[in-house]
């Protein structure tokens, strides 16, 4: 199997430390080079420690989810001879507390609105498609997040 990396970098620079008010901005760097701006939640940490413009781990997560189902529903989708001409997802995930009382990610909703050009399909064949692009999602796979697809032809 294929590794996928990551490395994840932060430096405390002149700041104090042990006071606990330091910043939780750092770099995600990718194995083709984009570097993104992570932080904490500013929902976790409040701002300034925190960048609210950065990607915090919870929508990263959200993301990933998202994304890895869009690719498998375009894949699916080429296959069955529909032509795709847009995909929207308006993901977002909740936060709640397990048997030990820590936090995780307890659900994920997917709100994709696909648009398509000739054969338009019916609700039962776009349901069908989303359905085994979760079943194939990698991502999807590895969360124990319940994640539920909200879908409609935009």
């Amino acid at each position: 199997m294929a590794a996928h990396r990551a490395i994840v970098e932060w430096k405390r620079g002149d700041q104090p430390f042990v006071d606990k008010r330091y910043s939780r901005a750092h770099l995600w760097t990718f194995d083709g080079g984009e570097v993104v701006r992570g932080s904490s939640s500013p929902s976790g940490v409040p701002v300034p420690l925190s960048d609210p413009t950065a990607v915090d781990p919870e929508e990263a997560m959200v993301a990933s989810v998202s994304s890895c189902h869009m690719l498998w529903f375009l894949a699916l989708a080429a296959h069955a001879d529909l032509v795709v001409d847009s995909y929207r997802d308006a993901a977002s995930g909740e936060l709640d507390r397990n048997e030990a009382g820590r936090k995780y990610l307890a659900r994920i909703t997917l709100r994709p609105v696909t648009a398509f050009s000739g054969r338009q399909p019916d609700q039962a064949e776009l349901d069908a498609l989303h359905h085994e692009a979760h079943e194939r999602c990698e991502m999807a796979n590895s969360v124990r997040a319940v994640i539920t697809t909200e879908a409609t032809i935009g």
